[in-house]
């Protein structure tokens, strides 16, 4: 008898869902987040089978902690999106009813019937996990510094934009150190050509006179000022900010450091980094989302269509045109479409793929995504066949031919 499981998982709590090969639900349980509820799902798959691990999971999610137990322990587990959740839903009932009961039943049922339109999770080993995590932490931890930067930069904006001026680029030490000292207008005013000198020192910066003398002009510039209660709530922000700013950036090299020594200890870090345009960070994350799981992407085109760099049809009737892939890791898509930009000062094959694409008329985003979706598909085969990239190989039409040497 084939015998499938839905989960439906909350913060609080999981409803596990069985089914069985007509669709009858075999039993229902309602189980905690923790370790006696793992216990007693095992328990409860066990008694409807005995070999429990040959049961498929589906659940919304693949990365709860309840799914990692699950893949540790042998079981084929489909994280189905909950938009196809949703759609299969509806093809038993129109009322819009929903239960997490009901959704637990739904995700069974849909391993039940459509099982092999689905995909189990990948089998990462432990050493690309520990890349993915630090790869995603680490481009977290850019995007939330860059959000506080803006944040910083509108604060500014509103009492003190002399600072903007003496200091486009906020991420600076120089800036973070000059504005640490002087958080309002007031304060700047304060500020000497000697003082400026120390804290630009400080922060290890050269002896730059030029510089000085901009910093302590633009610092010094006649401007519009806010009530003097206003700039002085706005100096604490100021300050609070560039504090918080010192200290992510801290973080985010910490987290770099700790990505390049991962990804420096796997097996495939020589291959991905034998790539034009890859570096070690680039590299990291491409890896992160790709996985090392060398039956994951069956051909090329898989892993395209996962990056999105594979364009969709929609045709109906008389209508058929070509888009962007929409759906797709927009990690990985993001890694690529970087990863295609450093190319082009890297291999001349890319740069006259590139610049082809360009003259029949693509844009500079789109001649990326076509340079990107080639280069997948050879990526592919070299993380296939664990062998470094050649860029002869690669691209035999667009590389010049070679000088010939007269004879002697």
């Amino acid at each position: 008898m084939s015998i499938t499981c839905g989960i439906d998982w909350a913060e609080a709590h999981h409803d596990v869902a069985v089914s069985d090969e007509h669709g009858r639900i075999l039993s229902r349980r309602r189980i905690d987040t923790g370790v006696g509820g793992y216990g007693e799902l095992l328990a409860l798959l066990a008694e409807h089978s005995e070999e429990p691990t040959t049961i498929p999971v589906a659940i919304e999610t693949d990365k709860n902690l309840l799914v990692t137990a699950l893949q540790h322990a042998g079981f084929d587990v489909y994280a189905i999106n909950p938009r196809a959740v949703a759609r299969y839903r509806e093809r038993h009932g129109q009322t819009g009813k929903k239960s997490d009961p009901g959704d637990a039943a739904v995700l069974a049922g849909i391993l039940r019937t459509d099982r092999h339109l689905h995909r189990p999770l990948p089998q990462i080993t432990d050493d690309a996990l520990g890349v993915k995590a630090a790869a995603r932490q680490h481009q977290e931890a850019i995007w939330a510094l860059h959000q506080t930067i803006s944040r910083l930069r509108a604060v500014l904006l509103d009492f003190y934009p002399q600072a903007l001026v003496a200091f486009p680029k906020l991420k600076h030490h120089a800036a973070l150190a000059v504005l640490a000292a002087a958080p309002t207008p007031d304060a700047a005013t304060l500020l000497t050509k000697r003082k400026i000198i120390s804290l630009l020192r400080g922060c290890g910066r050269r002896n730059d006179p030029a510089l000085v003398d901009q910093i302590h002009r633009d610092l010094h510039a006649v401007a519009l000022r806010q009530r003097e209660p206003v700039e002085a709530a706005l100096g604490v922000t100021v300050s609070g900010l560039v504090e918080i700013i010192t200290a992510m950036l801290r973080t985010v090299a910490a987290l770099e450091k700790h990505l390049a020594e991962t990804f420096a200890q796997h097996p495939l870090a020589p291959v991905l980094t034998s790539v034009p345009g890859l570096g070690p960070i680039l590299a990291a994350r491409v890896l992160a989302e790709i996985g090392d799981d060398p039956d994951r992407f069956s051909s090329a085109n898989g892993l395209r269509a996962f990056a999105g760099t594979a364009p969709v049809t929609r045709a109906s009737g008389r209508s058929r045109y070509v888009k962007a892939r929409k759906v797709r890791n927009k990690r990985l898509n993001d890694a690529c479409h970087w990863w295609a930009f450093s190319a082009l000062t890297k291999s001349v094959g890319a740069r006259a793929l590139y610049d082809r694409r360009r003259a029949a008329g693509d844009g500079h985003n789109a001649a990326l995504r076509n340079l990107a979706h080639k280069l997948l598909g050879r990526l592919w085969w070299c993380l296939r066949s664990k062998q470094l990239w050649d860029d002869n190989t690669a691209w035999p039409q667009q590389l010049p031919e070679s000088p010939v040497t007269p004879a002697a």
